[in-house]
């Protein structure tokens, strides 16, 4: 089920494409609003907000229905939720959020700036932990120190592509779990990443809840069952994402 609001598509030119955010969601109704908050400005500057609901049993797509551009509803799972927005954005560059992202407010111009009237074009932003501290603060610039050397960004980071670029490599994998390293994997293969120096601040609640060291450990645990080859549907199993 799609429902879109307010603000109507304008016309698209070359040097002022329009951006398709694609936002998952899954029982977000207490960090939804704050998102939205930060990307309404955005709206105004021809980008258009898609949020794709996985079936989130709280008042998630309530609070949206006037805040976003379009609202679809599909099964749960980030994979086919960002496959189906991007199937449904009418937006020449397709840009993916996580719902927990706090963006910089010009960062939609910073995408068009980046893509330069290039078709075929993929990039990402530095990542910022927030509450932070000491070893957070070595996790983050560790991070994106990976992504640098690797040019495999991941979700936190705000992938955005030009769709030519994305339905060259097939689209966003619909798969139970690291449907971003995959993704960036094949765009990596035709050209590499545009990385944008400003931050996109994200949420650390999964390293303070769980443990900083112990939820190292258990995502390089899981990329590396995924660089063996085993299938992400049996990843996802011990994968448990915090509420």
């Amino acid at each position: 089920m799609a429902v879109r609001s307010t603000p109507e598509p304008v016309s698209q030119t070359p040097s002022h494409p329009r951006i398709s955010l694609i936002v998952p969601t899954l029982n977000e109704a207490t960090r939804i609003g704050t998102f939205l908050d930060c990307v309404q400005a955005m709206r105004e500057r021809d980008v258009e907000v898609v949020l794709v609901d996985g079936g989130s049993s709280d008042d998630t797509c309530e609070q949206v229905k006037t805040r976003v551009d379009l609202l679809i509803q599909t099964a749960p799972g980030r994979g086919a939720q960002m496959r189906a927005g991007a199937a449904r954005a009418s937006g020449e560059i397709l840009w993916f959020v996580h719902v927990d992202s706090q963006l910089p407010p010009n960062a939609d111009q910073f995408v068009r700036q980046s893509i330069n009237d290039r078709v075929i074009a993929w990039g990402y932003f530095n990542v910022r932990l927030h509450p932070t501290g000491w070893l957070l603060r070595c996790v983050e610039v560790a991070m994106n120190a990976r992504v640098q050397l690797s040019n495999v960004a991941t979700g936190d980071q705000g992938i955005f592509v030009t769709r030519t670029l994305y339905e060259k490599v097939g689209g966003m994998p619909d798969i139970s779990l690291m449907e971003d390293v995959k993704l960036s994997k094949r765009l990596r293969d035709v050209v590499k990443p545009i990385r944008i120096s400003e931050s996109i601040t994200t949420s650390s609640r999964r390293w303070r809840q769980h443990g900083v060291l112990r939820t190292i450990a258990k995502m390089w645990w899981l990329r590396f069952l995924y660089f063996i080859g085993v299938p992400p549907s049996r990843l996802a199993r011990y994968y448990r994402p915090s509420p």
